[in-house]
């Protein structure tokens, strides 16, 4: 199998569990707030966590390098993860992920002011077919919108906030506080709100919770491999598959009948997307690559990442010689002046004086 079909095969079981991971929380999310769900969730990640950062091996401290930005994406995931939940609560499967997909639309219109990323006629042109997408979906003026239509929009808009950041400071901030403030920040605020609307939770609940603990961090690992093995531009698109088994799950388990806008909207706004991705993926199109170098899961609290998910691997250059193998690499005082030898460092030729 090659490296680009093992990528891909990863990303879509990663995906697929991520659908059944949205299945529990839309299960749960019928019988208690999502601010409960948000805080047992992140509660049950952290012995997951715990064995993810600690193979952290990055020297430095908890202290962020870039204080006010890593304010802004803990303050973005917070609202991304309780958006999320809430949106899966009361919207159907397949609607909810067809408005969480206008992510990438989103993160390149956020990569021009954040990293100075130059949009072309193009790409600009797939961004507003996108949001053409998502207006379909939306129905604006035919149907009342509600709460969850907001949410679901808010989850995407947060979501695309904390990856273009992630984008911007994840070469400088170590892993372990990019994972770690953010959930932290769900478990506290989370912990302080959950006393206004607990309600008691029978064992099984709790079961199902720390299943959804398991998923995440199972499907977060299998992103991570998926991108190792394969090319972004592959496994990227992958995501895309959440919106099959959202179909599956809603009719079976929800008796949920995808709409016939929903079904379009959320076509215009996956092909808008691909387009993007398979554009930034050819090197004279984009300098920064915003979208493919994302992640492409929405924040919960409960999926971790590294910075560099995403980021394409480099290939080595046949014609260059590692540097840690080439022969001047290293100098080799003993092997001076021997024949057929040439000094690692040439010297100076100094003229013969009687």
């Amino acid at each position: 199998m090659s490296a680009n079909a093992r990528g891909a095969l990863l990303a879509l079981l990663a995906f697929a569990i991520f659908a059944t991971h949205d299945v529990l929380i839309k299960f749960l999310g019928g019988i208690y707030s999502p601010i409960q769900i948000v805080f047992y969730s992140v509660l049950l990640s952290f012995p997951l966590a715990t064995l993810t950062l600690m193979r952290d091996s990055t020297p430095g401290t908890l202290l962020p390098v870039h204080p006010w930005w890593m304010a802004l994406r803990t303050a973005a995931a917070v609202v991304t993860g309780i958006s999320a939940f809430y949106a899966f609560s009361v919207l159907p499967l397949a609607q909810t992920y067809a408005i969480l997909f206008a992510a990438p639309l989103l993160i390149t219109i956020l990569a021009i002011p954040v990293l100075g990323e130059k949009v072309r006629l193009r790409r600009w042109m797939a961004v507003l077919v996108g949001l053409v997408g998502v207006m379909i979906v939306l129905q604006p003026g035919a149907t009342d919108l509600t709460l969850g239509h907001l949410a679901a929009l808010a989850a995407a808009v947060g979501g695309s906030i904390a990856s273009i950041i992630v984008r911007k400071i994840g070469g400088e901030e170590r892993p372990l506080v990019l994972m770690l403030y953010p959930m932290v920040a769900n478990f506290v605020l989370m912990g302080a709100a959950v006393g206004f609307v607990y309600v008691p939770m029978p064992f099984s609940h709790l079961a199902m919770l720390a299943i959804i603990a398991a998923m995440a961090f199972v499907a977060g690992r299998l992103v991570i491999s998926a991108y190792n093995a394969g090319e972004a531009a592959i496994v990227a698109p992958m995501q895309y598959s959440q919106i099959i088994w959202a179909a599956i799950f809603g009719y079976l388990i929800f008796d949920e009948a995808p709409e016939t806008a929903t079904i379009m909207g959320a076509a215009v706004i996956i092909a808008s997307g691909l387009y993007i991705v398979l554009r930034e993926s050819r090197p004279d199109a984009s300098e920064n690559a915003p979208v493919l170098r994302t992640r492409s899961r929405f924040e919960t609290g409960t999926f971790l990442r590294t910075p560099r998910m995403g980021m394409p691997k480099r290939r080595p250059d046949p014609r260059e010689a590692p540097k840690t193998t080439a022969p001047s690499a290293t100098e080799r005082p003993h092997l001076r002046g021997l024949p057929g030898r040439v000094p690692p460092i040439a010297e100076t030729r100094r003229r013969d004086v009687e």
